[in-house]
């Protein structure tokens, strides 16, 4: 029988535990309406301020355990570089997935 998946989340983090009161204050928060919420206080942030932006730099994606059957010379053309060559697959076929999606 398989475990079940553990719920995501960052590991050792604490939940924090909130009080009644906190538990309401938070609940009309997130009801309030996007244009009664004031940003005056928020400065726009130009294009250069994004320049150097990286997506998804801190993204950990679960990882599965799976067991595949590839060629010889495919295995070995992966090594080649060096250790790694499980995060060189993942990061291929990510690459592929991405170029197939945005296709789609």
């Amino acid at each position: 029988m398989r475990r079940a998946a553990k719920k995501a989340g960052v590991k050792g983090a604490a939940r924090p535990s909130f009080s009644p009161k906190q538990k309401r204050e938070l609940a009309a928060l997130a009801a309030l309406p996007d244009e009664r919420i004031d940003t005056s206080d928020i400065p726009e942030l130009g294009a250069e301020a994004w320049k150097d932006a990286v997506r998804g730099r801190f993204y950990r994606p679960l990882k599965r355990a799976v067991s595949m059957r590839l060629d010889a010379d495919v295995i070995e053309w992966l090594k080649k570089p060096g250790p790694g060559y499980q995060t060189r697959v993942n990061r291929i076929l990510r690459q592929r997935m991405l170029k197939e999606s945005v296709r789609a």
